[in-house]
């Protein structure tokens, strides 16, 4: 039975984690800085938005004071995943630990710091991180999980039943690829496009009727996916130009996260993205000359 977890990297995403399964159990929460640890401990965790309540966690920013966890959730970006990894290594032999990156990799980056069972995750909820102590939950959509690497089905359907009475949407499934593609081609293509152009995911992503039209690009975008995605022997969970035009009917416009990362000039997560995708074409003999196609300007 899981009794606590404890989220590494409390984000939008992790926070959103952190505080739901407080309500369900012990809530631990691993920091990068020790006074966000401290503002935890102090005012806890507000969500608002879809969900609307406060929980109370513990919070370091250094493993070793927090007690050991049956679930680790690592929640960061790809592009902080290795140092958080780096930060557990050595600790919490008996844990499980899930991963939730975009793109494809994260579980050998992790493996390379422990011998942990291992869980893929990947997720499509969204949130918008106000404070250290407040993040606003955008979409309530799902965290589609699987075994990496011979951890038991059934230790993937433990974490999901949890979640899921934490009050998230979850799905478990025997083999998580089909579902990391689905994303990993929407995210290839959608994240990409905004972060080029400096818009937000909205009605301009599925327009198709002039030449000119933003989701001309998408759908090719998209095209070149799925090809690859066959040439490995994928086949996907859901269509990614069915969710990219579901997701900008949903009211809205949404930031994608590369686009939020190139605002705030921050390191994108393109290399596990688009280059995880350009990897596999390479791999395959697939051409993917939009995904590969450089970009000028001033």
């Amino acid at each position: 039975m899981i009794r606590s977890t404890c989220v590494v990297g409390a984000g939008a995403i992790g926070s959103l984690y952190a505080a739901h399964l407080a309500r369900v159990g012990e809530s631990l929460v691993l920091t990068r800085r020790p006074e966000h640890a401290a503002a935890l401990n102090a005012e806890g965790l507000r969500v608002s938005g879809r969900h609307d309540f406060e929980a109370r966690v513990t919070a370091a920013a250094d493993p070793s004071v927090l007690p050991e966890p049956d679930v680790v959730i690592i929640a960061t970006k790809a592009t902080g995943l290795e140092p958080a990894a780096s930060a557990i290594a050595g600790h919490w032999p008996g844990a499980m630990v899930m991963t939730v990156q975009n793109g494809l990799g994260a579980e050998e980056i992790v493996r390379r710091h422990g011998a942990w069972q291992l869980v893929s995750g990947v997720t499509f909820m969204s949130g918008t991180k106000h404070s250290d102590t407040h993040v606003e939950y955008i979409l309530d959509t799902p965290t589609w999980l699987g075994p990496w690497s011979g951890t038991p089905f059934e230790r993937v359907q433990e974490i999901a039943a949890l979640l899921v009475e934490s009050g998230l949407q979850v799905e478990a499934l025997p083999d998580l690829r089909p579902a990391q593609w689905s994303k990993l081609i929407f995210n290839a293509s959608v994240n990409t496009v905004a972060a080029l152009t400096g818009l937000p995911h909205d009605g301009h992503f599925a327009a198709e009727g002039r030449d000119a039209d933003l989701g001309r690009l998408v759908r090719g975008l998209m095209d070149e996916g799925k090809r690859v995605a066959a040439a490995a022997g994928v086949e996907l969970h859901d269509d990614p130009w069915a969710m990219n035009v579901l997701a900008t009917k949903r009211g809205s416009a949404h930031y994608p996260s590369m686009l939020e990362d190139v605002q705030a000039r921050r390191p994108t997560e393109i290399d596990l993205i688009t280059g995880a995708l350009v990897r596999e074409a390479e791999r395959h003999g697939v051409d993917a000359p939009l995904h590969t196609a450089p970009c000028t300007g001033s």
